[in-house]
């Protein structure tokens, strides 16, 4: 079995490959190991440990800083597009410190892409890219998950956080954008919903909500495109204009199962510093450990990052939603 599966991944990545080169994407490459691996405070990323003794008891002026291994490749892509490149992509093995689960592994496959423009346009590759793997599965007698059998065409359904969370909850997350006003809803609507001692980010007491009382139902979408997270969540998008509220940023959630994750680019370095010194001392107060300045994100944005767009998919579970089997890649 092993060979059967290793040759059903390597289909799948060789007809991700197909379909960017036919819409003119150009395949590109970003480090591994880098010397900031990410910037928000939930993403825990490895460090690189020399082997050799000799190395690892250097004085700190006689070796290389410390390394990480990526969590994403987006800064190295940021870097590229504030180098003068437009439609790109990569495929490439991304790392986090966090529990192996059905759907996680420390080492695992991560597609990103980015454009010139706005992420509406990534909308339409994503449905694009769904349905091309889905036929390349069919026209070549490769496994298709059951539920697809019969399936003509994948079609998202859209909807933004807002409008979920009234459909399930009957609640205006917006309504609740201070942070002690979420925790007294969630107290006071939903005591069931475990909340920590003491006080956390907005984001924590958010997320609380999320997990326990709106994704469980998410299966009951097969399809999701779920749009403009609140503001506080902007994470490295922009805020939408017209209401500053939300920010563009959507993710793609398969039968429940969080796939792709977009921004509308931030490109103003001053935000973007701003929220890299909130997101540090969020991680020391949480996690009590710092991450160095991420300069290679933060000097293309001083560089000039033209606007754009850009989406993180991972793919496993991509090849997992569209076949129907899991462990398809290397243990």
């Amino acid at each position: 079995m092993p060979y059967q599966k290793l040759a059903l991944q390597f289909q799948i990545i060789s007809a991700i490959r197909q379909f960017f080169g036919q819409q003119g994407f150009l395949d590109v490459l970003v480090p591994p190991a880098v010397s900031h691996p990410g910037m928000e405070p939930h993403i825990h990323p490895f460090k690189v440990v020399p082997a050799n003794p000799a190395s690892a008891n250097a004085t700190p002026s006689s070796h290389a800083p410390t390394w990480y291994l990526n969590t994403s490749p987006e800064f190295g892509m940021k870097y590229l597009l504030s180098l003068g490149f437009k439609k790109i992509f990569t495929i490439t093995y991304s790392f986090r410190d966090e529990p192996t689960s059905p759907i996680h592994r420390p080492q695992f496959l991560m597609l990103e892409w980015y454009r010139p423009g706005s992420y509406e346009q990534i909308k339409t590759d994503t449905e694009n890219l769904f349905n091309f793997v889905l036929n390349y599965l069919k026209q070549n007698d490769l496994p298709l998950n059951p539920s697809l059998q019969g399936l003509t065409k994948i079609q998202f359904t859209k909807k933004t956080v807002a409008q979920l969370f009234k459909e399930f909850l009957d609640l205006d997350i917006l309504d609740y954008l201070g942070t002690l006003k979420l925790k007294a809803v969630i107290q006071e609507r939903f005591p069931e919903v475990p909340l920590p001692t003491g006080d956390c980010p907005w984001e924590d007491y958010y997320f609380l909500l999320f997990l326990n009382k709106i994704e469980p139902r998410l299966a009951e979408i097969p399809f999701l495109l779920l749009d403009e997270f609140p503001a506080p969540l902007a994470a490295l998008a922009t805020v939408k204009e017209e209401d500053p509220r939300v920010c563009q940023r959507f993710e793609i959630y398969v039968g429940g199962i969080e796939l792709a994750n977009c921004f509308n680019e931030l490109t103003d370095y001053q935000v973007q510093e701003q929220r890299w010194r909130k997101f540090r001392q969020e991680k020391l107060d949480l996690y009590h450990y710092d991450l160095p300045r991420p300069n290679i994100l933060l000097d293309a944005l001083k560089r000039g990052l033209p606007p754009s767009s850009g989406i993180a998919l991972g793919v496993e579970r991509f090849g997992q939603c569209l076949t129907g089997k899991a462990n398809l890649f290397w243990p």
